[in-house]
């Protein structure tokens, strides 16, 4: 490690295609959304890294090596980074066929990678999808949380406030497929940003709009 004050933040957001705004007629995504609503005192840079439909099994083999690229050594003579990890889960577990207790332990290995290399994560959950995934999905999101939890890693639940929400079930009837659209998107957004987003930035919380 190194006692240099950071000049930069670099955010490595691991995921499926959600993580890249697919479906978004303006491209953004959640993560576009949230960026943009970051005012940072230093640059802040997210770096995307998705593969569609993917498990939490392809996700813990992949992200070490592919973030690592993007967000550089955590110590030497280069530029000083602050960097972070999000870890965005999707919904591929539920149906895939994974046990409960293998999807924690996949995130699980996941947070401790990240711990071990003094890395911060931040964990969101799965949306809702299918109907008939429902229930699988409140299960994932509730061991999710309670693995995020034990290893301090602040966790946002996405499952609980859009399962019922209006707005997120009107968006996704009117696209006719699981991906949401520009409204579903901008609620993903907004659960990130009043769920720790600032606070784990080390940003104060009160400028969230």
């Amino acid at each position: 490690m190194t006692d240099r004050e950071p000049t930069e933040v670099r955010v490595c957001v691991v995921g499926d295609e959600l993580v890249a705004g697919a479906g978004d007629p303006k491209g953004l995504g959640w993560t576009g959304r949230v960026v943009a609503r970051t005012d940072s005192p230093l640059p802040l840079s997210a770096y995307t890294l998705a593969v569609p439909g993917e498990t939490t099994t392809a996700l813990s083999a992949r992200w070490e090596q592919e973030a690592q690229r993007r967000l550089g050594p955590a110590s030497g003579d280069g530029p000083c980074v602050d960097r972070r990890l999000v870890v965005a889960l999707g919904r591929a577990d539920a149906g895939d066929g994974l046990s409960l207790a293998r999807s924690r332990l996949n995130l699980a290995n996941v947070l401790d990678a990240a711990l071990e290399q003094r890395l911060p994560a931040l964990v969101v959950g799965p949306p809702p999808g299918a109907p008939q995934q429902a229930g699988r999905l409140a299960e994932l999101s509730a061991a999710f949380a309670d693995v995020s939890g034990r290893r301090q890693a602040p966790y946002v639940d996405l499952f609980t406030p859009l399962e019922r929400h209006e707005q997120w079930l009107s968006d996704m009837s009117t696209t006719g497929s699981t991906l949401p659209s520009q409204a579903g998107y901008g609620l993903i957004a907004w659960l990130v940003l009043h769920s720790g987003w600032r606070r784990w930035l080390g940003l104060p919380e009160d400028a969230v709009g």
